[in-house]
């Protein structure tokens, strides 16, 4: 953890003068809302004093999306997307979510645990049919069952976020761009709706800012 704090505090020192000077203007660049998607919030939308963590520039390595290789109690990773939706598939042969009469997966765990991006959110839409037609409503992390949906920090909440925190600290660009959005408030690039708190990646990067601040203190 030592090393840790003297990376985190020569990253702040070094970006000191965009914390407390003006941000790039190209993280407000406005985009043409007509050729947008309908799920994005776009750049724009944030009011003084917040950014979106739009995926149209570096703020995008922050999203859940972003090819981040992490390796997570012996595992490896390569996005934290990918990390959320393998929890959803069978663990082994034995899960009872592989034996489960007439249902099929399209993929193993292990290949989830390496997709990136849309590809991985494709991968949990199959996953969360198969949830809905076997009636769950957990996922499983080394062989214990997680509650998925649910309004509380618990288990599944604090796995994410340390799912994230160790994103960050193994990735130094990841590290360097949370550290440069200073005290920015930080919004989703998509419509969130009424999630669960592990939903909201960008409120836990600002607890993790926070958290990581408070360790070169």
């Amino acid at each position: 953890m030592k090393n840790l704090a003297l990376h985190i505090l020569f990253l702040f020192s070094t970006l000191t003068f965009a914390a407390n000077a003006d941000y790039p203007a190209h993280w407000w660049q406005e985009v043409d809302r007509q050729t947008a998607p309908g799920w994005e919030v776009l750049p724009q939308d944030a009011k003084e004093g917040e950014v979106i963590l739009s995926k149209r520039n570096e703020l995008g390595i922050l999203s859940n999306f972003a090819a981040t290789d992490f390796v997570y109690k012996g595992t490896l990773y390569k996005s934290v997307e990918g990390f959320w939706q393998s929890l959803k598939y069978p663990e082994s042969q034995d899960d009872m979510r592989a034996t489960f009469e007439g249902i099929e997966w399209p993929y193993s765990r292990a290949e989830v645990e390496l997709m990136t991006g849309f590809l991985a959110k494709k991968a949990g839409g199959y996953a969360n049919a198969n949830m809905r037609e076997m009636g769950i409503d957990w996922v499983t992390f080394q062989g214990k069952k997680i509650k998925f949906w649910t309004v509380s920090k618990g288990v599944h909440y604090r796995l994410i976020k340390d799912a994230l925190r160790t994103k960050a600290i193994q990735n130094p660009k990841v590290m360097e761009i949370l550290l440069s959005t200073g005290d920015l408030k930080l919004l989703p690039d998509h419509i969130m709706g009424d999630a669960p708190p592990a939903w909201f990646y960008n409120k836990i990067w600002m607890e993790l800012r926070k958290e990581f601040r408070e360790q070169v203190q």
